[in-house]
């Protein structure tokens, strides 16, 4: 089936539009990223220059990565279930237009804010960094690796959770049930780049390579099992 730039670019606009005015959604945008913002932070303006020796050997910034996790299971959670309560995800569904454009406009409403505030508080942790502390912790605390760890690592992990917020937005009869469960189900992946961040999990290429490579099975896997459960008839008949 052709998709249709059109109506995919339609439908997400219509849901950043619907963001713009749900307080809830705003302002968990706004504490996630500060919340994972505080412990690298202590850690950086508390820590004295001669440990930074010491501090070469870990991978304090794999624990931001919980940002492109959490911000967009939260939208994405959304997608769905709040259509339900605004009472128009049955004129939705009745538009002429296919699943697969409804579910990646949806989609890149909630991936385009997510990338935007993952890379936007990371570049602001870098700067306060580079600016404020230690010149030599400051060095020792951001590398090359983890910077493109979070370059590389965002985009999937987003489309991960975004696939997931989007099932669960389908099966809930309530916003803020979905968003919790989105962040409940979104936890061991982030449990995972916590774990990377303290070196349980250790942070070498090949571990890089063989998470990469399943994190893009996980996302292709989401993309059909989100596709099956956005039906139009199940949606219909969960919302009668």
């Amino acid at each position: 089936m052709t998709v249709s730039r059109r109506r995919v670019r339609a439908i997400t606009r219509k849901e950043l539009h619907e963001y713009r005015r749900n307080a809830a959604v705003v302002l968990a945008m706004a504490i996630l990223p500060l919340v994972f913002l505080i412990q690298p932070l202590i850690k950086v303006f508390t820590l004295p220059a001669s440990a930074a020796t010491a501090l070469r050997h870990e991978h304090a910034l794999l624990y931001m990565l919980a940002v492109p996790v959490l911000v967009p299971a939260v939208l994405a959670a959304y997608a769905v279930v709040g259509e339900r309560l605004q009472g128009t995800l049955e004129p939705v569904i009745a538009t002429p237009i296919s699943r697969e454009e409804l579910l990646l406009g949806k989609a890149l409403a909630a991936f385009i804010p997510s990338i935007a505030v993952a890379y936007g508080v990371f570049a602001l942790f870098v700067a306060i960094v580079e600016i404020f502390a230690q010149p030599v912790v400051a060095s020792a605390f951001i590398r090359g690796p983890e910077l493109l760890a979070q370059l590389l690592f965002t985009p999937p992990l987003a489309a991960w959770s975004i696939w997931v917020g989007i099932a669960v937005s389908a099966r809930a009869s309530d916003p803020r049930t979905a968003g919790q469960l989105a962040l409940l189900l979104s936890l061991p992946t982030v449990a995972i780049t916590t774990l990377a961040a303290f070196g349980v999990v250790p942070a070498t290429l090949p571990t890089a390579l063989v998470l990469g490579a399943v994190l893009l099975l996980l996302d292709l896997l989401g993309w059909r099992a989100a596709s099956a459960v956005v039906d139009r008839e199940r949606l219909v008949t969960g919302a009668t």
